[in-house]
């Protein structure tokens, strides 16, 4: 049937506006619809309160003889009940369904205001630790730290938003976002070194944790590596003149720094668990392999996160966790009549008598040691320098003072000269690079280490820079030093005004749909005929349940009886039988 017009009722429409009312009552309505007996203005008039009191009473009526067929066709009432209970059983269901759909959404809005004001997952094996958040104050205030409670006033205090620092410290075994960038540099020794370099988001968020926290505690004198005021300088200084210097190097020294003893030195200091979990995430990260699929880069972690090689907060940290080591290596030298320094992982002892009777002693205690303490020995790297031989101590040679290697000093001098008589084109040092820059460094540490020396060397280096008028690389405008990059990330402030900040995620709406009310089809009848009438449902709970008649069930065990023994006889005759049987069922 063609959709009707607005306004225009169909014909199967009518027919049951009809059967609800009544002829001349749905006339009136359609008058007074189209205006020709407008509705309200007057006292409605004799016959308009007629013809509406007819039509129901006629309803009245209509229901009261569907209720008395009922009575009388048991049938016919079973079948409107089951009607009605479908009915009642699909309203149910909606609402059921709608009532969970609610459920689910205020669970997920109930999930996203704590993802506002807490983190509560980071990763599969890393989230166990993000529900204590009582803090250690007594702690806290021996080593004068930051009280920082959970991870909303840790990202207050870094001045970032909960959202990235819940994006940086999350640990993903597959992304397609890395927070590091890694590359290799040559080795002095041969081979290359790995070094994870962070991005400016994690580097900032390390420098707070570096300058706020880590760089407070106190170390020990026997640690020199990247310590304030300390160097390879005064690491070498206590072996001058030593009678026997014994170097030894701890093998995988980062990488043995594992995250549980990363998050166990701030729990030491007096942090909650949860903030130790995310600082272990921020200062850790595992050997990344990187991928590519389909055009797109994936960066897939493997085995456990440990101290990146390139990371500000690597050294510190390893720094502390070494604190005990180092006094038990310094106690049991001391014991033995040797000197104990530590630079990163280069372990130095000296001794200024003979010490060869104590030696086996002390390489076999400082092994006993260093393996208790959770590292590792590189038996390759062990160095044992008598007097009479050239002794080193990271770099710098001891025998009598801190002077450079003659034989690369003598090659330093060759650079020089043939760079003042042929020029700079073709002339590398070190690592490669800028020329200019690579000998002028290489001046500034022999003045280091040697100022007599040094001066002479510089003032020649100052004399070829001025000869070929170089001048050194200027920084990006616009661009930070690293210097103030570090001092805007330890006070909390962006490091740029236009610093990228990630925003929230909305808050989730979802729309409820509305409950369906089943309609029953209706049939429209022959043109001149009027329809069947409707069957109401009862709406009266006291009223009995007809019952199907006695004799119901013996029509049906006859009829059955009769199809199986038709199979027996024919299949025919069976098929026959059971196609009669159905027809005369759905009459």
């Amino acid at each position: 049937m063609a959709e009707s017009a607005p306004g225009k009722l169909t014909r199967q429409q009518i027919y049951e506006r009809i059967r609800q009312s009544s002829k001349d009552e749905y006339i009136l309505e359609e008058m007074n619809r189209l205006g020709f007996w407008p509705k309200g203005q007057d006292k409605p008039s004799p016959p308009e309160a007629v013809i509406e009191r007819q039509g129901a009473l006629e309803r009245e009526l209509r229901e009261l003889m569907a209720m008395h067929r009922l009575v009388e066709d048991p049938d016919q009432a079973l079948k409107a009940m089951r009607k009605a209970r479908m009915a009642e059983s699909r309203r149910k269901r909606e609402e059921n369904k709608i009532a969970r759909m609610q459920a689910a959404h205020d669970r997920a809005v109930a999930w996203d205001q704590r993802r506002r004001k807490e983190i509560l997952f980071l990763g599969q094996d890393y989230s166990q630790g993000l529900n204590p958040v009582a803090t250690q104050p007594e702690r806290l205030a021996r080593y004068d730290l930051p009280d920082l409670a959970d991870a909303s006033a840790l990202a207050k205090a870094m001045g970032i938003g909960l959202a990235e620092l819940r994006f940086l410290a999350f640990a993903r075994p597959v992304s397609t976002v890395h927070h590091y960038k890694r590359f290799e540099i040559a080795k002095k020794t041969g081979g290359t070194r790995l070094i994870s370099a962070p991005m400016p988001r994690m580097k900032r968020a390390q420098y707070w944790i570096l300058d706020n926290i880590i760089t407070k505690i106190k170390l020990p004198g026997m640690a020199h590596g990247f310590v304030p005021s300390r160097s390879i300088v005064t690491n070498a200084q206590p072996h001058i003149g030593a009678g026997l210097v014994i170097n030894m190097d701890l093998k995988d020294f980062f990488p043995t720094i594992t995250f549980p003893r990363i998050k166990g030195l701030f729990l030491s200091l007096g942090y909650s668990e949860q903030v130790a979990t995310i600082f272990g995430l921020l200062c850790s990260e595992p050997d990344t392999d990187a991928v590519q699929l389909d055009g797109t880069a994936y960066f897939v972690g493997r085995g456990l996160r440990f101290l990146p090689q390139g990371a500000p907060t690597s050294p510190a940290i390893s720094n502390i966790l070494c604190c005990r080591l180092d006094r038990r290596l310094a106690g049991m030298a001391a014991k033995l009549g040797f000197i104990y320094t530590r630079y990163a992982d280069d372990l130095t002892f000296s001794c200024r008598a003979n010490g060869h009777a104590r030696l086996q002693k002390l390489l076999w205690r400082t092994r006993q040691i260093v393996t208790v303490e959770g590292f590792m020995l590189n038996a390759a790297k062990t160095r044992i320098m008598h007097r009479g031989r050239r002794q080193e101590v990271t770099g710098i040679v001891v025998n009598r003072k801190l002077s450079i290697d003659r034989k690369t000093l003598k090659r330093f001098r060759a650079l020089l000269f043939q760079i003042d008589r042929d020029g700079p084109e073709g002339k590398t040092w070190g690592r490669g690079g800028d020329i200019f820059e690579a000998i002028q460094g290489y001046a500034h540490f022999i003045r280091m280490v040697d100022p007599a020396k040094g001066q002479k060397y510089l003032a020649k280096v100052n004399g070829i820079i001025k000869k070929y008028n170089y001048r050194a690389s200027q920084p990006i405008a616009g661009s930070l030093s690293k210097h103030a990059f570090r001092q805007k990330a330890a006070a909390g402030q962006p490091p740029r005004e236009n610093w990228w900040q990630p925003d929230e995620k909305p808050v989730p709406e979802w729309v409820l749909p509305e409950v369906k009310t089943p309609t029953p089809r209706i049939e429209s009848p022959p043109d001149g005929q009027p329809g069947p009438e409707p069957v109401p449902e009862p709406d009266t709970p006291s009223a009995p349940a007809p019952q199907r008649p006695a004799t119901g069930w013996l029509r049906y065990a006859v009829a059955i009886f009769c199809i199986v023994m038709g199979f027996k006889i024919s299949p025919l005759l069976g098929i026959l039988l059971l196609i009669l049987f159905y027809a005369f069922r759905r009459r």
